[in-house]
């Protein structure tokens, strides 16, 4: 039989059964991975005496050249045999011979997959939180350059009350930095080895699983072997987390949607990142920002289809689960080129300062702190929303702003006011009176910078150590 795993065989397999049941063509990505855990695995063969050194490195040597034709795209993968393991082995075998068949002592190809998905998954992970980090360092640099900047803030995207622009775009920095945590978190479940677990009970070999660790700068292996080559839990995790971040990509990217549109005005994205229209000469669209809020969807199915593959099945590896992989590699390119465009596009974002201003100026988000400054006259805050909603609606009827009433007006509606009510109603007033940790008030708002500024040379100095460790 031409199947490595062929002997117990006596018919050929059918050919759509082979089409049907193939990964290469996706599990083909695993290939530097595979071999990376190849060679921890056949030098730690050696150095328990299970295959001679000669042996060792003529395989070693073999899996080298293996690893040259694959960066060099040299190699042909073949859906006879099935997945990048075989694949990788057959080439072995064909280039050094049948010792290349030693390779495999010691091992199955269900505690070998997991292996390579481990590899793969810690390396994107510390990819992901430093894309994750030059998007907030974007978003921090466009804070500075708008901490006097005033925009209307919004509850139900109706007009609430005025905070810095630099204020808003800040709370995008911390959710993405929520977004880091969570992935930094992930790593130590996704740096544990399955190797050595073999096909779900161990291997009667005299195996050393903490040197295998040890060569793949594992931090642990997993206790249990049926859990070992049945665990999936560090994909789920990683989709959750891609998820969530893709959820906040995409608030952020319907946010840029409005802000751009004529409607509002407050920002242009640079033309690098829109498109134009086929018919409209003057469109100008956020083609970028639309396609993440579209692609956040895709991200989500990836999640639920892993979850309900994995929910009835029982111990230990079942074929079910070669339906790990696809929606893990659409999900890791999905968020590359989300975060890889986001952050360019927020650093060279322009804000229109004037129609922001404008909008605060034309509005009537300065009202609660009309309330706020009868209470503090001594009127039970009730009362005084009471006085404030008459005051806005006398104001729409009139045609007039709060800023633009005469104090004889005001009066009309409560004799608690006085000349001091202008001064209150100032919008750059009215940011910076709510000066509490994390409120809006300039103050407040540079000093978040500051703290960011100091996060975000910590998760960098984490992005190089933990790069390194994942090579």
């Amino acid at each position: 039989m031409s199947k490595l795993w062929g002997g117990r065989f006596t018919k050929k397999t059918d050919q759509l059964v082979e089409e049907y049941t193939a990964s290469i063509l996706f599990d083909k990505e695993l290939a530097e991975e595979d071999i990376q855990g190849s060679l921890a695995h056949v030098t730690m063969l050696g150095k328990q005496g299970i295959l001679p050194d000669k042996d060792v490195e003529t395989i070693q040597d073999g899996l080298h050249r293996v690893l040259q034709r694959i960066k060099r795209n040299d190699l042909e993968f073949s859906v006879s045999d099935e997945d990048i393991h075989m694949n990788i082995e057959k080439t072995l075998i064909d280039d050094i011979g049948s010792v290349g068949g030693k390779l495999h002592t010691g091992r199955s190809r269900n505690d070998q997959v997991s292996t390579d998905m481990h590899l793969y998954l810690r390396k994107r992970v510390v990819e992901f939180v430093d894309l994750l980090q030059k998007l907030q360092a974007s978003l921090v640099e466009q804070a500075k350059a708008n901490t006097a900047t005033i925009v209307p803030g919004y509850t139900h995207l109706q007009r609430a009350q005025p905070i810095l622009f630099a204020h808003h775009l800040m709370a995008y920095v911390a959710m993405f930095g929520r977004d880091i945590e969570r992935l930094q978190d992930s790593y130590k479940r996704i740096n544990m080895l399955p190797l050595g677990a073999g096909a779900l009970a161990g291997t009667t070999f005299p195996i050393d699983r903490h040197f295998v660790a040890s060569q793949l700068k594992f931090d642990r292996v997993y206790e249990n072997s049926l859990d070992a080559v049945s665990d999936r839990d560090f994909i789920l995790e990683f989709l959750s987390h891609a998820s969530i971040i893709m959820m906040h990509l995409s608030r952020l990217s319907e946010e840029l949607i409005l802000w751009s549109s004529t409607e509002f005005n407050f920002v242009e994205l640079d033309d690098a990142f829109c498109t134009g229209s086929s018919i409209m000469p003057q469109k100008k669209n956020p083609d970028v920002p639309e396609l993440v809020r579209g692609k956040t969807g895709r991200v989500y199915g990836n999640l639920v289809g892993l979850l309900t593959v994995l929910k009835s099945l029982p111990l230990a590896y079942n074929k079910d689960m070669q339906e790990d992989k696809e929606g893990m590699f659409d999900t890791v390119r999905t968020l590359q080129g989300a975060l890889q465009l986001f952050a360019p596009m927020i650093a060279t974002m322009k804000v229109n300062k004037d129609r922001m201003r404008q909008a605060v100026n034309q509005d009537f988000s300065n009202a609660t702190d009309i309330a706020d400054f009868l209470v503090g006259k001594g009127l039970p805050f009730r009362q005084a929303h009471e006085v404030i909603g008459k005051t806005v609606l006398y104001c729409i009827e009139q045609g007039k702003y709060l800023l633009d009433l005469k104090l004889e007006e005001f009066k009309r509606f409560s004799e608690l006011f006085d000349d001091r009510i202008y001064a209150v109603l100032q919008p750059e007033q009215v940011v910076d009176a709510r000066n509490v940790y994390g409120g809006t008030a300039t103050v407040q708002v540079e000093a978040a910078i500051g703290r960011a500024d100091e996060d975000l040379l910590k998760v960098a100095a984490w992005v190089t150590e933990y790069a390194e460790r994942s090579r």
